[in-house]
């Protein structure tokens, strides 16, 4: 299907769900549910521009104690530790299913990072948070050596990590503000960065894991056994219902800095 008529079929959902009545439950699950404010066009404010309130470290009850998410001028902030990956990643503590989420994000000189939905928290030892969920790419293009890394241009800004290249490639320099969003409807996802939808793909389809089966994920790597099934299967339960998962921004060990953050719910 084209974007255009996705969109125009998510514009007709979400005034449907609009007219039901702006205050019934948000479809979401977890333990931070019940504190989610849905207004009467369907949007959650995820960031309240002042603290971290439904927000926490993954597979922690809390914010990380390290203390290097940080509020600034209305935004959340990571303050890299300059050894490249770390363990401060956040989540929003209440999983999402159909949604748009909308995000503004700035990077500092050389600066990566990523946002990513449908997470799902595992065992540190079966591996990782990347192994459950897309990435769409946070980086500074002209000054972080992964700009030239993957294929064709696919570890860059708006990205699907890895997988997808955001084309036009349109994000502004480092110490710019950039906006983004995500849309997910009923496995559909498209990228969007400063006013350009920049990706598209199609999740649970023979497509879909193709594009894993070409990545680092692939069911042949070894580093991570499980990545393979799990991204080919991720935001569906044991019995392949659509259930969605988590919100997360990752901790690369740079300055990166995120503000107005929002989710349209769309179903």
């Amino acid at each position: 299907m084209k974007i255009t008529a996705i969109l125009a079929t998510v514009a007709i959902a979400a005034m449907f769900t609009a007219c039901i009545g702006g205050n019934r439950k948000q479809q979401a699950e977890g333990e931070a549910a019940a504190d989610v404010t849905v207004t009467s066009d369907n949007v959650v404010e995820i960031f309240n521009g002042k603290d971290f309130t439904g927000w926490r470290g993954y597979n922690q009850p809390g914010m990380p104690a390290s203390g290097r998410w940080t509020i600034e001028d209305g935004a959340m902030k990571i303050n890299g530790n300059g050894r490249g990956e770390g363990d401060d990643n956040i989540l929003y503590a209440t999983p999402f299913k159909n949604f748009k989420l909308s995000f503004e994000y700035k990077v500092a000189r050389g600066s990566n990072s990523g946002v990513f939905f449908y997470v799902k928290e595992i065992p540190a030892e079966e591996g990782p948070y990347y192994i459950t969920a897309p990435e769409y790419q946070i980086l500074d293009n002209a000054n972080h050596p992964d700009a030239r890394l993957g294929v064709d241009g696919n570890r860059q800004a708006a990205s699907l990590y890895d997988m997808i290249a955001a084309k036009p490639q349109n994000a502004k320099p480092f110490g710019e503000w950039n906006s983004g969003s995500i849309m997910v409807f009923k496995g559909t996802v498209i990228h969007e960065q400063n006013g350009q939808n920049v990706v598209e793909y199609h999740l649970w389809t023979p497509e879909w894991n193709a594009l894993i089966e070409n990545s680092k994920f692939s069911s042949t790597q070894t580093t991570w056994p499980t990545a393979y099934k799990r991204l080919t299967e991720m935001g569906l339960d044991e019995s392949g219902n659509v259930v969605g998962g988590y919100i997360l921004l990752q901790d690369h060990g740079d300055d990166v800095w995120f503000r107005n953050l929002k989710v349209e719910i769309l179903d």
